[in-house]
């Protein structure tokens, strides 16, 4: 296989995995509870990438300093606090919506920027603006979404572009994966307590199909999805593998449509048009400055997935 196809391949697989885990989400919370759900869910994938790390690399690559470990904590709390949002927010919002809304998170990281005293392009700034307004379309309860749900999906997307945000102005560790590891462990190990707090322990009333749908997320997003993910950002041009904020959407309406039975109204048709136009002007212009075709690619970091 050429480079090129490699490259497509790995994509694709960004492009399917990480737009079906609305559905994942979904379809785990359906009967087991959301926050225990989402903190094994870390726990698990934490622990086996942290397995993985440490067979590949050593457990050198493990040993990281005070303040990355404080920062990879925070990081932790960030992105999968606001993954928890999301497994709440989804017993209440359709997934082809949730996603939209998750879609504006490179939107508010430029906001983020320029509140934090950084100059984006004019473009950018623009293309914020006409997010926002998209947002404001699909933001409104109704549509099998109610006020508590979207403003629970708002915080998640919030939460995410904060950690993202943070992600790229904090000491990390070196290693993408350890830091990813460390992330999910500390983040699952925050959400326990909530988890169990929270659950009537029966797994007897778990479905088939939530259980399948918990391990997916375990094992496909979390895992598959994310090393496909680095892949890229070593091998292929920024500018691409960003692409994928805008098609994981489409995948989520889609397969909530077809799975779900969900409605596609003019509203969410309208927001997600605008939405999704005013994201893809942003990634293009805040991934591909003028050197950036020259640099080598990964030198930035994407926000992560759900």
């Amino acid at each position: 296989m050429t480079h090129g196809a490699k490259v497509w391949v790995a994509l694709w697989a960004v492009y399917i995995i990480w737009g079906s885990t609305y559905l994942g989400i979904e379809l785990a919370g359906e009967t087991i509870p959301p926050l225990f759900a989402v903190a094994w869910r870390f726990l698990v994938a934490g622990a086996l990438m942290a397995g993985w790390v440490a067979w590949r690399r050593g457990f050198s690559a493990l040993r990281v300093s005070r303040a990355e470990l404080g920062s990879a904590a925070l990081i932790g709390v960030l992105l999968p606090g606001a993954n928890a949002l999301l497994f709440v927010a989804e017993q209440e919002v359709p997934i082809g919506l949730a996603s939209l809304v998750i879609a504006s998170v490179p939107l508010l990281v430029v906001a983020l920027r320029y509140a934090g005293g950084e100059r984006p392009t004019r473009g950018s700034l623009v293309g914020v603006a006409i997010g926002f307004v998209g947002i404001a379309v699909l933001v409104r309860p109704g549509g099998g979404a109610s006020a508590i749900g979207l403003v629970l999906v708002v915080g998640s997307a919030i939460a995410w572009a904060v950690g993202s945000y943070l992600s790229g102005r904090l000491p990390m560790p070196q290693d993408a994966f350890a830091a990813t590891a460390l992330e999910m462990l500390v983040g699952g190990l925050v959400l326990l307590p909530l988890g169990v707090l929270t659950t009537d322990f029966e797994p007897a009333e778990w479905s088939t199909r939530s259980v399948l749908g918990w391990w997916y997320l375990v094992l496909f997003g979390s895992l598959v999805g994310y090393t496909a993910y680095v892949w890229l950002l070593q091998n292929a041009p920024i500018s691409k593998v960003a692409t994928y904020a805008y098609v994981n959407p489409v995948v989520a309406i889609a397969l909530g449509a077809v799975v779900l039975h969900e409605e596609i109204t003019w509203r969410i048709a309208l927001g997600a048009a605008i939405v999704l136009a005013s994201v893809a002007v942003v990634v293009r212009r805040e991934s591909v400055p003028a050197e950036a075709e020259a640099a080598p690619a990964g030198a930035g970091r994407v926000s992560d997935s759900p």
